[in-house]
């Protein structure tokens, strides 16, 4: 079942992926100010919102996984985490390279750039505290409650903007400012590409879930072999 299901997503979210680039790159008119850099766009913010999604799913299976002392939470809650770690860093890589272009350097201390890089190492944290725990029962504990707590760094993160306006372009989407800033062509491919890149999320949270319970089944064999 699992398989049919990545297999699904697969053949919706590649194509997808694939068509969505070529509309990026060929169809879409360049931003009046920017020029044709301002396409990384349409990775850059996408992939946060993924990013976004895979750590508020950690953090809610983390909390059920206090709750209900199910393993299996916990796991899906690591491998969202580690997901969501690598679209944060698509996310600060992109940021780095349409930053030198626009602004002519690397980086920024901007606090949303500041906060975007401080809950990427909070989350890497996550899994350093999972790697320095050998009790599987501690460790889904501790890493349960630091994911939560880690989650106020998305939260601080997505409101950056809003709470600080300096360097960082503002919000720009219909949807949140309540106003038409954007040509809405670029509005819907935002979208459009915003949904491809969560469902190539939803596809590599599911494989490494699965690879993750082979693991813990492989580990309890080990220490039931001990055990004699």
């Amino acid at each position: 079942m699992r398989s049919k299901i990545v297999l699904a997503l697969g053949l919706v979210g590649v194509p997808l992926l694939l068509r969505n680039l070529y509309v990026i790159l060929f169809n879409l008119p360049d931003e009046m100010e920017q020029g044709p850099v301002y396409r990384i766009f349409y990775y850059h913010l996408p992939a946060f919102f993924a990013a976004t999604l895979c750590y508020t799913t950690a953090m809610v299976c983390s909390i059920l996984y206090l709750v209900k002392k199910n393993a299996r939470y916990d796991a899906i809650a690591m491998a969202c985490t580690e997901v969501g770690l690598a679209f944060a860093a698509v996310n600060l890589i992109t940021g780095m390279f349409w930053g030198r272009i626009s602004w002519g350097i690397w980086w920024a201390w901007d606090p949303r750039l500041t906060w975007a890089l401080i809950c990427w190492l909070v989350y890497f944290g996550y899994l350093m505290l999972r790697k320095a725990i050998d009790d599987p029962t501690e460790r889904a504990k501790n890493a349960s409650v630091l994911s939560i707590f880690a989650y106020v760094s998305v939260a601080i993160t997505w409101k950056a903007i809003e709470w600080w306006r300096t360097q960082h372009p503002g919000p720009v989407l219909s949807i949140r400012t309540g106003e038409q800033r954007i040509d809405p062509a670029m509005e819907q491919m935002l979208y459009v590409n915003t949904l491809a890149l969560a469902t190539l999320a939803a596809i590599f949270v599911i494989t490494r879930l699965r690879q993750e319970e082979v693991q813990r089944e492989i580990d309890a064999l080990r220490r039931y072999a001990h055990a004699l």
